[in-house]
């Protein structure tokens, strides 16, 4: 993009003029909304809510203990993501090769019995766990488990004029943190064990975090032996190579020094408590962060977004003018 101070210049008053409209409000329900309440304060200006009592009458509310969870499925195998810092599909810097990748998790296959038991810490590990396998996972390895919630939620099912593309199952804990970014799905995210800290900044805000492109690469065990608490990794680059574009900001401790732009932002900070739902709008970026005892557990709907909303384009004009290095990139989705 041109450095020209006067485009510069009008990009941060069209942050600013937004920041001043909106505010840092968040709407929050004492109950779930209407249809029309939904689709009218938080849909179509596209805006975050909290949602109380959404689904304190789903059996997994109170069902879903470590005993019941080992019951149902401990041994089942499962897919975790692994790392040795808590922090997959994010910038990371190797100082291997004295470069920064966007850094994949390793997939690990264990039974959700030895998963459990790392979370309520009798097996010991230095490395990070978490069960994030998107794609609809709980139609697939956590399919016996979806009788447990209501997998239509009817306000806004019917707001949004569709049913779910994904349900996700998610459980880990506070070694796992979320790095910034975006998804293209209209998000219902119900916490049903421990609570989730939610960074949030709206899609206007995209000039504020510097993507960029990376060279992309995945951990790797650098042992052959499954005992992955004596393992150690490294990261190795995708062959073929790919680049990923991604935000190496860290919203909470942001460098302002190598990312002089995060200044401009106002990020929304919003911790959502056991029998809470939040709504996170599609495209909105996210940093998400969890504390709990024995494992933080929520479910997920992703709702495809509207395309045909000027939102859409709008996000592509700001990238393709902003983002530099190529445009062979791999758009991730994450939590």
């Amino acid at each position: 993009m041109s450095s020209a101070p006067h485009i510069e210049e009008q990009l941060v008053q069209f942050i600013q003029e937004y920041q001043e409209i909106n505010g840092t409000h968040i709407e929050v329900y004492e109950n779930p909304p209407t249809s029309v309440e939904f689709l009218r304060n938080c849909v179509h200006p596209n805006r975050p809510a909290v949602i109380k009592n959404a689904f304190s009458h789903w059996p997994a509310y109170n069902l879903w203990t470590n005993e019941y969870l080992r019951e149902k499925m401990g041994d089942s195998i499962v897919t975790v993501a692994t790392t040795p810092n808590g922090y997959a599909d994010a910038v990371t810097y190797d100082s291997v090769t004295d470069q920064e990748y966007f850094a994949l998790p390793h997939e690990k296959k264990m039974t959700l019995d030895r998963f459990l038991g790392i979370m309520e810490g009798n097996i010991a590990t230095p490395h990070a766990h978490y069960i994030s396998l998107q794609n609809d996972s709980l139609h697939t390895e956590y399919a016996i488990l979806k009788d447990d919630i209501e997998e239509e939620i009817d306000w806004c099912s019917e707001a949004l004029g569709k049913k779910p593309d994904a349900v996700n199952f998610w459980m880990g804990n506070d070694k796992s943190i979320t790095s910034l970014h975006k998804d293209p799905y209209e998000n219902c995210y119900a916490v049903l064990r421990g609570k989730k800290t939610f960074v949030l900044l709206p899609p206007s805000e995209y000039y504020c975090l510097h993507e960029q492109l990376y060279p992309s690469a995945i951990y790797t065990p650098t042992t052959t032996s499954d005992d992955d608490v004596h393992a150690s990794y490294k990261l190795t680059p995708l062959d073929p190579p790919m680049k990923t574009p991604w935000i190496p900001v860290d919203p909470l401790h942001p460098d302002l020094e190598r990312y002089p732009r995060f200044q401009y932002a106002k990020p929304i900070v919003v911790t959502i408590e056991k029998g809470e739902m939040l709504y996170l709008p599609a495209l909105w970026f996210h940093q998400v962060l969890q504390y709990g005892d024995e494992g933080v557990i929520a479910i997920n709907a992703w709702y495809d977004m509207d395309y045909r909303n000027m939102l859409y384009p709008s996000f592509g004009l700001f990238r393709n003018l902003l983002l530099t290095g190529g445009d062979d990139s791999d758009d991730e989705d994450e939590e």
